[in-house]
């Protein structure tokens, strides 16, 4: 099994099945070790022998060894390469020997007593450091897990004993650090602070995170310590940058990996199109979810082991479901080695999930991203990735799960309905022969800059010594704050004087606008909740609303309540809505002459009104249906690139006028999708808008938008990547195998004009022009 051909053929299709476009051999690596730094206490080096870590990797003694050093340090390296022993090794031997010095003083206190405090996006991730730390058996490392499932009797003895405290942000900015008077002594011996999986934290999360740690830094230094940053992060462009923007100060990165690793096998997977025809009779392509079903099946019926990821809960539940109905069919005694992981489980039924499928009980598992963080799981034989994850550091994360254990591995990357996907599968060189996406977020923004100003002038009054930790747009932002009523500006700092807590105005996972609880009609229940700006799309009358498995069908969107009214349903669809949007013009913050098309960056108005939605069969994307609806208009403030053009310049580059409409929509659809490439979005996370004659310019444009107010930093690095961007726009199109247009290169989903007018040759033309002039950089 070891040649890529015999690889290829374990996906059940062959050697050379039609559906492979590519492939590709992620060589072996063998290890690079280096020997235990003299500082290490012998106690901690002979708890990592017990484990069987007799030498550990070079990079893991690179990054250990700048903490120890006092340096805030980024470890960005590939999937199991061991980054959690950069991190436990300084923090693990700093509370060994606090604690060893005062068993060996009794009866005093160490002045230079040491903790730590980790943190992860996730609760599966901690839990699993959580069993890591204990399994090194030092009786003077006191771990626990400080999160939402934690009882609250423990929370006492957590605050005032625990050495090695795990958590998440959510927990740090809601429970601790609003009280933290009570962890005072915690923070006064404060060392280290673990930050796992540091290149999750972008977009509007990352700038709620970054400005997190800022309140962070601020309260360690109100109790005299000054923690060192250790981040573990998968592969990225400039993580330096990006981490030390998130911590708000300067950051070495490690990032020679140094850890062995099986061959890895990786085949780009592009499904067929079929005879269902979609909007404007475009031809559909069979579904990523279907297809990576299939995949699954065909594997575990070899018996190889294997994990798949899909973004969506629904669609991982739905590989699962599929899968284990294939294989009834071959041998009844498979479908209960398949299950479906994600999110929204119990913690108990996540634990048993990943024992299973650490021991083999498992053959294959659906999973969304919450297995491709560094829970431990060793020993998988394949890989597949339905639909493109969002980032090239997620795929990599993604198919790195295999060929942990040292053998040899298959992946395969199985395209979905998307320009982007279709860009990939014909272009791998983007994924392999170019530098992972830059970390993108903003921490400057102020619709999250401004509520957590406000949070902490809750925990300790801004003062003006504070201002240079938040950024140079403080200042004024605390002047609004105290002109519309949060703050009190007073000789001694700004103060928050409402009896309300200042923690519940920031919703760290969210884009603000106030819940929606989503309360089930049979019973009352609440379900869940759902933030404002996202109700009109996913809360409308007639959406399918997914909770823990079970599909909902929304009958009532009050918004007035702040609630949505479902009922349990059972539908072989899912729901799409579309929308109708405007843009206006506010301010160009960054301006570019490419001849004879500008290029801006700035401030923009954006009014957007759901119109209808679509039902859609799950399995093979056919649309069943639209129903319009009557939502009100919603104004967002964001940020957005936008290129302007003249009617000249046009039809000097070979369209002619009746083709502008379609032309810039079908460009702008395609632009959606691939910013993706250059920012680490989703397409969901971005809108636009095209015009052949804009009210504010005068001119044909094309807006990419943020769909988050203030921005989230991925306009902009549109704007600095133009060229790039506009290039893989352009070959995606060319690409893709559809006459006039379909999903796969210049269609929306949520379209409001139906995907019409649309011109997908005129599109190449148009961006033709637009790169024509485009600087390189």
């Amino acid at each position: 099994m070891s040649s890529s051909e015999s690889l290829i053929s374990l996906l059940g299709r062959g050697d050379a099945p039609e559906q492979l476009q590519h492939v590709r051999r992620i060589p072996a690596r063998t290890a690079v070790t280096a020997p235990w730094p003299e500082w290490v206490h012998p106690d901690v080096v002979s708890a990592y022998g017990a484990l069987g870590i007799q030498e550990p990797w070079q990079h893991q003694i690179e990054g250990a060894q700048l903490a120890h050093d006092g340096r805030h340090v980024v470890v960005a390296t590939g999937t199991a390469s061991g980054k959690s022993l950069a991190y436990q090794l300084p923090a693990i031997d700093a509370i060994h020997r606090s604690e060893r010095w005062i068993l060996d003083n009794p009866g005093k206190l160490d002045p230079d007593g040491s903790v730590a405090l980790y943190l992860s996006p996730t609760k599966a991730l901690a839990a699993d450091q959580y069993a890591a730390v204990k399994a090194l058996k030092l009786p003077t490392v006191r771990a626990a897990t400080y999160d939402g499932d934690t009882d609250p009797a423990e929370r006492r003895w957590i605050r005032d004993h625990a050495n090695f405290v795990l958590a998440n942000p959510d927990m740090l900015h809601f429970g601790v650090l609003p009280n933290h008077t009570w962890w005072a002594r915690f923070f006064r011996r404060l060392k280290y602070v673990i930050i796992d999986e540091a290149h999750s934290y972008r977009g509007v999360f990352g700038s709620h995170v970054a400005a997190l740690m800022r309140r962070l830094r601020r309260i360690c230094a109100h109790y005299g310590s000054e923690p060192v940053f250790i981040a573990a992060s998968a592969t990225s462009s400039d993580p330096e940058v990006s981490f030390g923007r998130l911590i708000g100060a300067p950051v070495t990165a490690v990032t020679d990996d140094c850890s062995p690793h099986g061959a890895t096998t990786v085949a780009f997977w592009e499904p067929l199109l079929t005879d269902l025809k979609g909007e404007n009779g475009a031809k559909t392509r069979r579904t990523a979810i279907a297809e990576t079903a299939d995949l699954m099946a065909n594997l575990v019926s070899a018996r190889v082991r294997t994990i798949a990821f899909i973004k969506s809960r629904r669609g991982a539940e739905t590989i699962s479901t599929i899968t284990k109905r294939l294989l009834d069919e071959v041998d009844p005694s498979l479908p209960r080695r398949v299950a479906a992981y994600r999110s929204g489980y119990l913690p108990e039924e996540r634990r048993a999930l990943e024992k299973a499928l650490r021991s083999g009980e498992l053959l294959g598992v659906s999973s969304t991203s919450a297995l491709e963080l560094g829970i431990d799981i060793s020993g998988l034989d394949a890989v597949l990735v339905a639909g493109w994850p969002g980032t090239r550091a997620s795929l990599f994360q993604q198919i790195g799960r295999a060929g942990r254990a040292g053998q040899d591995a298959v992946a395969a990357f199985v395209a979905s309905d998307d320009p982007l996907d279709t860009y990939l599968v014909h272009h791998p060189e983007a994924i392999f022969d170019v530098p992972v996406e830059a970390t993108v977020f903003d921490p400057s923004n102020p619709y999250v800059l401004g509520p957590h100003l406000c949070a902490a002038a809750a925990e300790l009054p801004v003062t003006v010594a504070d201002l240079p930790l938040f950024g140079p747009t403080t200042a004024a932002l605390l002047e609004r704050l105290v002109a519309d009523g949060y703050l009190r500006k007073r000789p001694a700092g700004w103060f928050w004087t409402h009896p309300q807590s200042a923690a519940g105005m920031v919703n760290l996972r969210a884009d603000g606008g106030g819940p929606i609880s989503i309360v089930e009609a049979d019973t009352g229940s609440l379900l869940g909740t759902m933030d404002s700006p996202q109700s009109h799309y996913q809360a409308h009358r007639g959406a399918i609303y997914v909770h823990q498995g079970e599909s909902y069908l929304v009958e009532e969107l009050n918004e007035g309540d702040h609630c949505a009214i479902v009922r349990r349903s059972n539908p072989d669809y899912y729901t799409s809505a579309r929308d109708v949007t405007q843009i206006a013009v506010l301010e160009s913050q960054r301006h570019e002459l490419w001849g004879p098309v500008e290029a801006h960056f700035g401030d923009v108005q954006v009014t957007t009104q759901v119109v209808s939605f679509q039902r859609k069969a799950y399995t093979s994307n056919e649309v069943l249906g639209e129903e319009p609806l009557e939502l009100g208009a919603r104004d967002l403030f964001t940020k957005a690139v936008w290129f302007t053009m003249d009617n000249a310049t046009l039809l000097a580059g070979g369209l002619v006028e009746p083709q502008f409409p379609g032309a810039l929509h079908a460009a702008e659809h395609a632009a959606i999708g691939l910013l993706p490439l250059v920012a680490s979005s989703d397409r969901w996370d971005v809108g636009g808008v095209s015009t052949a004659i804009h009210a504010d310019t005068g001119q044909p444009t094309i807006f990419v938008y943020d769909g988050h107010p203030g921005g989230a930093g991925f306009a902009e690095r549109g704007f600095d990547m133009a060229r790039v961007w506009l290039k893989a726009t352009r070959d995606a199109i060319e690409a893709c195998e559809c006459d006039t247009g379909c999903p796969s290169c210049v269609q929306s989903p949520k379209c409001g004009n139906k995907n019409n007018p649309l011109d997908k040759r005129g599109a190449v033309l148009l961006i033709d022009v637009l790169l024509a002039n485009a600087p390189l950089r």
